[in-house]
C-alpha cells in the first residue's frame, strides 16, 4: 500500500474517551479491560470476568460500571447474551495496524536497516474521524500523480488552502475534484489534468480534501 500527499498547485495515541464525557478512574479501567478483551480474543468480558479484574465481589458492583460506560456512550450492551459487550468506536482503532520503517531510499540506492522502532501506523490513516475514500476509474487526475485504479484517501471538511485538490459541489450541484484556487472574487476549478479546461465559478462548497492515495502495485507473490 502506497500513501501519498498530492502537491498543492501554486495560485499563479488514540484517546479513547471524549473530554465532554470524562471517565472516572475506575469506570476507565473497566473500559480498558473490556477493550483489551475484545482486541485479544474478538469479545468482551463477563460481569464476572470483569468483577474478578477490578476485586469487585458484587455483581450489581460491575452493572454500575458498565451503565455508566453506556450513559457516556463508550460501550453498548445486547440484553439476554452473556458475552454481549461492545465497544462503540471501531475496533480498528485499537488494532495494531502498523508496519516497521525498514530502512531509507535515496538516490535510488536503497539502505536497509537490520532493526528500527521507527514503524508506519496505517491505522491512523484511516481511521480518523470524518475519512473516506474514492475509486478512481479513469486518468482525470493524472498531473496530481492518481492513475485509474487507485483509491483517493479524502478527509471530510468544509475547507482548503489555495491549491489544495478537494472534493467541490459547485452552484449547479455538480460534485467534482479540482484544485481549489480563488482569484478575484471567483474561484478557480483547476483540474488536475492539462489536457482538461480550468472552469471558473462564482462559489464552489468544499466537501473534502484530498490527504492521500492508495495504490496496488500488482501481485506481489
Amino acid at each position: 500500500m502506497l500513501t501519498y500527499t498530492p502537491r498543492r498547485m501554486a495560485s499563479a495515541d488514540f484517546e479513547p474517551m471524549s473530554i465532554n464525557r470524562p471517565l472516572t478512574k475506575q469506570q476507565q479501567a473497566v473500559y480498558d479491560f473490556i477493550r483489551d478483551k475484545i482486541v485479544s480474543r474478538g469479545y468482551g468480558p463477563t460481569v464476572r470476568e470483569i468483577g474478578r479484574y477490578m476485586n469487585i465481589s458484587s455483581p450489581n458492583g460491575v452493572m454500575c460500571h458498565l451503565r455508566a460506560l453506556e450513559r457516556k456512550d463508550m460501550i453498548r450492551r445486547t440484553a439476554n447474551k452473556s458475552r454481549a459487550i461492545e465497544l462503540t468506536e471501531p475496533i480498528s482503532r485499537f488494532m495494531d495496524a502498523s508496519l516497521p520503517v525498514g530502512g531509507r531510499i535515496a538516490g535510488g540506492a536503497c539502505a536497509l536497516a537490520a532493526a528500527s522502532e521507527e514503524r508506519l501506523d496505517l491505522a491512523a490513516m484511516a481511521t480518523d474521524p470524518g475519512r473516506y475514500v474514492l475509486k478512481v476509474q479513469d486518468d482525470s487526475l493524472l498531473d496530481a500523480h492518481i492513475r485509474s485504479g487507485d483509491h483517493v484517501l479524502v478527509q471530510k471538511q468544509n475547507f482548503a488552502t489555495v491549491g489544495q485538490l478537494a472534493i467541490l459541489r459547485t452552484g449547479d450541484a455538480e460534485t467534482c475534484v479540482r484544485y481549489w484556487i480563488p482569484e478575484n472574487g471567483r474561484v478557480r476549478l483547476q483540474p488536475a489534468n492539462r489536457a482538461l479546461p480550468p472552469t471558473m465559478v462564482d462559489q464552489a462548497e468544499v466537501l473534502g480534501v484530498v490527504v492521500g492515495v492508495v495504490r496496488l502495485l500488482g501481485d506481489a507473490s
